[in-house]
């Protein structure tokens, strides 16, 4: 089955019972037993729900796993997957990955004496110098956010293979439209769902797609126990964004290869980050292990002064937290998404007050690139 089709005829195609061409939101908290212990496959919507059953096994198919698992947002199940981890546990985690999850494992998972260490993992020698006996996992995010780093998902897979770590990849700017990571080697794929899964600014939403049945049974037993699930309302409105998710990740490409252009020639711009660039120093890898080089663009306009006063002046891209929807959005990591990593360890990544993150939506390009052009000037 090709994507465009899975993404419509993947999971669950309707509703058997009824013929519903559109799986319906069983918005219900509890189901009806014949007797104890004998239902039709639901007792509580925390252990199961129909709706957001026809969802994870839509992103199982996407991801090519064996099962998925939706959450309540993208943090949740990050948090879910890291409790797989027990005390004293170790795991080594790509250095610039979204702030949120630096802020989890430094700030709140160390209380419970999960040990993490932050490395470049598009340098394989610092990844294989960070393990240690007590290292459980390799935990990579590619592209990186907001530096759009690439791993070689393939390498990186036979490191944690040969030491036997458990390999999981954040596929979020990437989606399973363009990169699949299980594919590649991945133990586990993750999602912060909310941005192009769902696509449209109206749900907050985390996916996480295995590839093992010891894997699936382990997670779901943290998902039951610790109940951050996802709503059937919501998984409802994530299998509709599906739908659409090649179309958009499509016209979202088109878009930015034309704005990428744009800011390459434009003198206020010191540096674009971009693995699309043939600069990129990871384009090769980017091109042989995805699809397309996505929608999300970094620049550096040299100062925050200079950043704020871009913000201050753009009409079409809106300044909000997220990304990965239709609407062009625009941020400063520094200040916004990664303000929650001290200012001396974003200056050693290259996380600069000058650096603005763009997610190209799917409006006009012509338009995005006036609406730049304008706020640069």
């Amino acid at each position: 089955m090709k994507r465009k089709t899975k993404l419509i005829h993947g999971g669950i195609p309707g509703d058997p019972a009824t013929g519903a061409v559109s799986f319906p939101i069983y918005q219900v908290s509890t189901y009806k037993q014949e007797e104890v212990g004998v239902h039709k496959g639901y007792e509580y919507s925390r252990t199961g729900n129909p709706t957001r059953f026809a969802l994870e096994e839509l992103v199982k198919d996407l991801e090519e796993g064996k099962r998925g698992f939706a959450f309540g947002s993208g943090m949740a199940a990050i948090t879910a997957v890291m409790m797989l981890f027990s005390s004293g546990d170790h795991v080594i985690l790509t250095d610039d990955v979204y702030g949120g999850t630096y802020r989890v494992v430094s700030k709140v998972l160390n209380r419970i004496g999960i040990e993490a260490t932050f490395v470049d993992t598009t340098d394989l020698n610092a990844v294989k110098e960070a393990i240690k006996p007590n290292t459980k996992a390799l935990y990579v995010e590619t592209p990186t956010n907001p530096l759009l780093k690439v791993t070689d998902l393939k390498a990186a897979s036979q490191v944690a293979k040969e030491n036997n770590l458990l390999f999981i990849v954040d596929n979020t700017f990437s989606t399973p439209y363009w990169q699949t990571p299980i594919t590649l080697g991945a133990d586990i794929v993750l999602h912060s769902a909310t941005k192009y899964i769902g696509g449209h600014s109206d749900v907050v939403a985390g996916i996480v797609v295995v590839n093992d049945d010891k894997l699936a049974e382990d997670l779901h037993f943290v998902q039951n126990s610790t109940g951050g699930i996802l709503g059937p309302q919501d998984s409802w409105l994530l299998i509709r964004g599906i739908k659409t998710l090649g179309l958009r990740m499509e016209a979202h490409e088109a878009n930015t290869k034309k704005i990428v252009e744009f800011l390459s020639n434009h003198p206020s711009v010191e540096k674009i980050y971009y693995p699309g660039l043939e600069s990129h120093p990871q384009h090769s890898i980017a091109k042989a292990q995805a699809g397309g080089f996505g929608g999300m663009v970094s620049f550096d306009v040299g100062s925050g002064e200079k950043a704020a006063q871009v913000l201050k002046k753009v009409h079409y891209f809106t300044l909000a937290e997220s990304l990965g929807a239709v609407e062009s959005l625009i941020s400063v990591p520094a200040q916004m998404t990664h303000a929650s990593i001290p200012s001396d360890r974003r200056a050693e990544l290259g996380i600069t007050d000058g650096l603005i993150r763009i997610s190209v939506g799917i409006e006009d390009a012509d338009d995005l690139i006036e609406d730049l052009k304008q706020a640069l000037q």
